[in-house]
């Protein structure tokens, strides 16, 4: 077996995987986390690929299936899918905004056996939720999201925080308790993707954080027998990284639209590596023998200030997608760390924006939606840009 990048030999499996159905979509996020590049994404695996995938990961010891996108209910064979999936014995999770969703096919899910459905918002009013994600979607949301928790399923809300929502913590957790949500994510803006190029619009001043940090706790502490509130503050903010998926090819593993195959979702952007497909080779293969699966496992791949790190297994250098897009090499460390010499310069930029946010000049900048007439400006784009 190949061992470029290991320190030993690689026992790892794929848990976790994540089926990005399509990259299509009826909302426009500017912080989406599909690739800014999508428009070259044109061919969709078929259903009957999709069904060899699921097989192929479940025999290798994949327990836990999330369909997502884009928008996953936009395929028609999605209750076809997941009643695969449950004959295969995987734990099912449908990753959606709800639109696209109506109380028969919620049926179908559960027939089907579809075991979790978490819902997105945008925003906990109306007018926000419907301008971030370019619909008017928010009553049909509500709607979607009472029905999830009327046919049983666990309730799990998700909602992406960033600088034009992030103030209205107290109202978004006060709309999951009115839905009785069980689990809420309030998941922190993550700047690759389409946020990456919307980071002057959407990164939080640190202000903005102590303070939605408090009623995060607040909310922890008074619903901590009835519902689960995760919230994580944005990796810019800290001074050591986090294990990014628990490691590189450890035990997630992406499938994008087309099979590409992926040790995280960002990763098709990084360049000189060749992802293998799923068309052209098994999982076994692809997980075990890859190249590029291969290059970032264990720690042997590390350089200064990685490589003599007494913290090395705990994070293992952080986000190899981070590190290309701030400093224009993956093998780097994380810029988040404290140790890395873009340390600096990150937090600077950092605070530079959060200085500037406000400015009624600088907010008068127009966010760039996601949508695919605004993907093909970007699809030859490669330089990595700093904050």
């Amino acid at each position: 077996m190949e061992t470029v990048g290991l320190e030993q030999n690689n026992n790892t499996r794929p848990l976790w995987l994540l089926a990005e159905l399509t990259y299509r979509c009826p909302l426009q996020c500017p912080y989406c986390s599909n690739p800014v590049e999508m428009a070259k994404y044109k061919n969709e695996l078929t259903t009957e690929d999709w069904i060899r995938v699921m097989q192929q990961a479940r025999k290798m010891g994949a327990t836990q299936l999330g369909f997502s996108g884009g928008e996953p209910l936009v395929r028609k064979d999605l209750e076809d899918l997941i009643k695969e999936a449950r004959h295969l014995g995987f734990y099912t999770n449908l990753i959606t905004s709800g639109v696209g969703m109506d109380e028969a096919r919620i049926v179908a899910f559960k027939e089907a056996g579809l075991d979790h459905i978490q819902i997105s918002f945008q925003a906990s009013n109306e007018e926000l939720n419907n301008y971030i994600g370019k619909s008017k979607s928010f009553q049909h949301k509500y709607e979607m999201a009472k029905l999830v928790k009327r046919y049983e399923y666990p309730m799990v809300l998700n909602i992406v925080l960033h600088r034009k929502n992030v103030d209205q913590i107290r109202d978004i957790l006060d709309m999951t308790v009115d839905l009785n949500a069980d689990y809420v994510e309030l998941a922190s803006t993550q700047y690759y993707g389409w946020s990456r190029i919307n980071i002057d619009q959407l990164l939080p001043t640190k202000e903005q954080l102590k303070n939605a940090e408090l009623v995060a706790r607040e909310y922890q502490q008074k619903m901590k027998d009835k519902m689960k509130v995760i919230y994580v503050i944005p990796d810019y903010f800290e001074d050591r990284p986090k294990k990014c998926m628990n490691g590189w090819g450890n035990i997630f593993l992406t499938i994008a639209p087309d099979g590409s195959a992926l040790p995280c979702h960002a990763a098709g952007q990084l360049p000189g590596l060749e992802f293998p497909n799923v068309i052209d080779h098994d999982l076994e293969w692809i997980w075990d023998e890859s190249p590029d699966f291969n290059k970032f496992r264990g720690t042997s791949w590390m350089k200064e200030p990685c490589k003599s790190c007494d913290e090395k297994h705990k994070d293992l250098g952080g986000c190899r997608c981070q590190a290309y897009m701030l400093t224009g090499d993956a093998a780097n460390a994380d810029p988040v760390c404290g140790k890395s010499e873009f340390h600096k310069k990150l937090h600077d930029d950092v605070e530079h924006i959060g200085k500037l946010a406000g400015d009624e000049k600088f907010e008068a900048k127009p966010l760039v939606f996601r949508n695919m007439k605004n993907s093909k400006n970007f699809t030859d784009k490669k330089t990595p840009e700093t904050v």
